[in-house]
Parts: structure tokens; C-alpha cells; sequence
């Protein structure tokens, strides 16, 4: 009997695995497709972890990485002690704040009156115009912030003159620095971040617009009771991975805004990494890459927690 179960058993996992090569047959063309991205997150993601350990050790480049001195958490202790870790945490930490409340509501806005406008040359040329600084360099972002912000000759500080107030040096000064950067980065980035949120509105059902206007609902109570709702488990989704982000300030805009007068908030954990680990007259790797693991482990436990808190509150989470 027991010979009789196991042999059943085998022609079932037999059976199960042709299954599974057969609908792999018929739709190779899918899994060639997916393969790309796989390969990619295994070679820049998951193979480079290896050199992570470095983060524990002493590197030496000649040595190689186990050929040097292991120190268990030194580095990471000499980042927590160092004079620079409570301005380099507040800066990262309030910008990215700064950035999520101010920008992150922006994008939602836009997409629902862009959604409502009854024009449709209107809704295109919106769209494009606010589209198109996403798609431009970073460096071309930086050189466009300069020239409309530079003290004498920047357009916002000859209206500001013109209008009888003193010039400001926006550039110049350390608490203009965030501003300057999270509106430029909302000015960039919020209509391309709207995209998602048009095709989550165009799926909201439309029955439930006629049974509304049926009852004598406005524009704005639709908008609130039907829209916001439909969208919400997309918003939901968005602002967990958001906060996987928060220490992951952009590295290239803030480098290239950075100067000796609003480095005090413009010295973020990603520009402090590059300078210690690879701009250094005495580059520190370990030192480097302990701060880097530091981020990644803090802002792993910021999805998590987020995710859980949001899968309690709203039943809509990742996992």
C-alpha cells in the first residue's frame, strides 16, 4: 500500500513538473522577457552585498577584502562618535521630510485637475509642459537654478529688485538651501508623478460618478468621497516605497548645489559618503561603506515598519 502511495506520489510531482515546462514552453517569450531585469537586480543588487563586509574589516586594497582586518562595528561606532553625524542625520532626515509632505500631495492634485479639465488641448499642453524637466539632466537642472536665482543677474532677483526689496542670495545662504531644493526637485519631478495617479483615476468606476451627480453631488464632494478613496490603496503603495527612500537624498543635485556658504544644510549622508570614500586625499572604503550599510539597514527598517503600520490601518500594504 505504501509502495502504491509513493508511486502515485511520484507521477504527480511527474506530472506537475511537464505542467511546468510545457506553460514555460508557451510563453517562453515572457520569461526571456523578465530574464533582463532578473539578471540585472542579481548583478548590481545582490552580487555586489559580497563586498559589504568591507564595512567590518579594515580594507586594504592590496590585502583584498579578506585579507584585511576584521573589526567588527568599529567603523560604524567612529561614524556614530564622529562631530559630523548629528548635522549630516538632521539635514538628510528634514530634507526628505521637507520633501515628502510638501511634494509628495502635489502630484495627486495635479492629476485630478488635469483628470477633470473639460479641454483637451488644455489637459495636453499641461501635461507636456509639466512633463518635460523630468527628462532633463540633473546638471542642466542645477545650471538652469543658477542662472534664475544668480544675485545680479538671475530673473527672480531683478523682480525682487524691481519691486523695491533687497536681493537675496538664495545660493548663498544655508537657509535657502532647502527650500531652493525640494521646490526646484517639485518644479522637476510632479508631472511626471502624476502619470500614475491619471491611469489609478481612469480605473475609479464611473457608475459611481452618475449615482453621485444623481444625488446632487458637486465636483468637489465626487472628488472626496469617490476619487481619494479609489486611489487611495495606489497612494498607500507610493508612500511605503517613498519612505524605503528617505535617506536616499539625490546625491547629484545636492553635490552640485553644494558650496562653502550652505554646506551647513546642504551636507546630506550621500555627498558625505563620496567625500570620505572617493573624493578624500585619504580615501577611507570601510569608513564609507559602513555608512552606506547604516542607510540601507535604517531605511529597510522604515519600509517595514510603514508597511505593517499601513497593512493594520488600511489593509493595503506590499506584503
Amino acid at each position: 500500500m505504501a509502495t502504491e502511495m509513493q508511486a502515485q506520489q511520484v507521477a504527480q510531482i511527474g506530472r506537475r513538473q511537464r505542467i511546468r515546462w510545457t506553460k514555460i514552453a508557451v510563453n517562453w517569450e515572457l520569461y526571456l522577457l523578465a530574464l533582463l531585469p532578473v539578471a540585472w537586480i542579481i548583478i548590481f543588487r545582490y552580487i555586489p552585498m559580497y563586498g559589504a563586509q568591507i564595512a567590518f574589516r579594515r580594507f586594504v586594497a592590496g590585502a583584498g577584502i579578506w585579507g584585511s582586518q576584521w573589526v567588527g562595528f568599529a567603523n560604524f561606532m567612529r561614524f556614530f562618535r564622529s562631530y559630523n553625524f548629528g548635522n549630516v542625520m538632521w539635514n538628510t532626515l528634514s530634507l526628505s521630510f521637507y520633501q515628502l509632505l510638501a511634494g509628495f500631495p502635489i502630484p495627486i492634485i495635479l492629476a485630478i485637475f488635469i483628470h477633470y479639465c473639460p479641454n483637451t488641448a488644455f489637459k495636453k499642453t499641461v501635461q507636456m509642459v509639466t512633463y518635460a524637466p523630468h527628462f532633463i539632466s540633473v546638471v542642466v537642472i542645477v545650471g538652469i537654478i543658477f542662472k534664475l536665482l544668480a544675485t545680479r543677474t538671475g530673473i527672480v532677483n531683478i523682480a525682487i529688485s524691481n519691486l523695491g526689496f533687497e536681493e537675496v542670495n538664495f545660493l548663498g545662504s544655508f537657509r535657502a538651501f532647502p527650500h531652493v531644493y525640494v521646490w526646484t526637485g517639485i518644479w522637476q519631478n510632479m508631472g511626471y508623478g502624476t502619470i500614475i495617479y491619471l491611469a489609478a483615476l481612469s480605473g475609479v468606476d464611473p457608475e459611481l460618478h452618475d449615482s453621485a451627480k444623481a444625488d446632487g453631488a458637486h465636483i468637489l464632494q465626487r472628488i472626496w468621497h469617490i476619487d481619494i478613496p479609489g486611489i487611495a490603496p495606489t497612494v498607500i503603495i507610493l508612500l511605503i516605497l517613498r519612505t524605503g527612500y528617505l535617506l536616499e537624498i539625490g546625491f547629484e543635485k545636492v553635490l552640485l548645489m553644494q558650496n562653502g556658504l550652505n554646506i551647513r544644510t546642504a551636507e546630506v549622508i550621500n555627498t558625505y559618503v563620496y567625500k570620505i570614500g572617493l573624493a578624500s586625499s585619504n580615501p577611507s572604503f570601510s569608513y564609507a561603506a559602513a555608512i552606506g550599510l547604516f542607510k540601507s539597514v535604517v531605511s529597510f527598517i522604515l519600509i517595514v515598519a510603514v508597511n505593517r503600520i499601513s497593512r493594520r490601518v488600511s489593509e493595503t500594504s506590499l506584503w
